[in-house]
């Protein structure tokens, strides 16, 4: 069981290490800085299923970081929660295969509200439709997945929760976010505490 387990690690920690690193992290954080720290507009993060989990943590870690972050549920936003967008947002659309229905559609109702609006994508596949369609394509690398059938999303979900927290460190330096102003969105909680201890206060 123990040698299993190592061998699973190895796999998660290569899956890992072979995510593409470009110029598509730069163009990234430049899309989000300009929209939300100089347009005062928000990232809305959005995906299905299990994706979707990963764009909650993604949208919730840029919040309490500085950078204000909220969750679309693509299917949701069929039915009226659209209207959180606004034309100063950028959208961070998740996707292992870059074909998931409700992220497409979500993306056309999005332009058709306001066509100029930003979109970054993270997926497995950056030729995949939604890829192509996107201002910048952040690719997991499309690594497979450690699942045993080979289905459940486990190694992709992995590398895309990565990229989520490199995007968000990047920005955290980039905005020179620091303890003070961590421990202001803080109140509660161990990390509330220490945040304050790290501040001074």
């Amino acid at each position: 069981m123990q040698n299993r387990i190592k061998e699973l690690l190895k796999f998660e920690a290569q899956a890992v290490a072979n995510i593409p690193v470009n110029n598509t992290f730069e163009k990234a954080i430049e899309l989000i800085l300009k929209a939300v720290h100089k347009q005062n507009g928000k990232l809305i993060a959005s995906g299905m299923g299990k994706a979707g989990q990963i764009a909650i943590n993604i949208a919730t870690t840029f919040s309490s970081t500085g950078t204000p972050s909220v969750f679309l549920h693509p299917s949701d936003a069929q039915h009226g929660d659209l209207g959180v967008i606004q034309n100063n947002d950028v959208l961070l659309l998740v996707s292992n295969s870059g074909k998931t229905r409700e992220i497409l559609e979500l993306f056309k109702l999005a332009k058709n509200l306001y066509p100029e609006i930003k979109v970054i994508a993270l997926v497995g596949n950056p030729d995949s439709p939604l890829g192509e369609l996107s201002d910048v394509s952040l690719s997991t690398g499309h690594p497979k997945e450690v699942c045993p059938l080979g289905l459940t999303p486990t190694t992709s979900t992995t590398t895309m929760t990565v990229i989520g927290d490199i995007l968000v460190v990047l920005m955290m330096e980039k905005i020179e976010f620091s303890a003070e102003e961590y421990a202001k969105r803080h109140h509660g909680g161990y990390l509330g505490q220490k945040s304050r201890v790290v501040a001074g206060g």
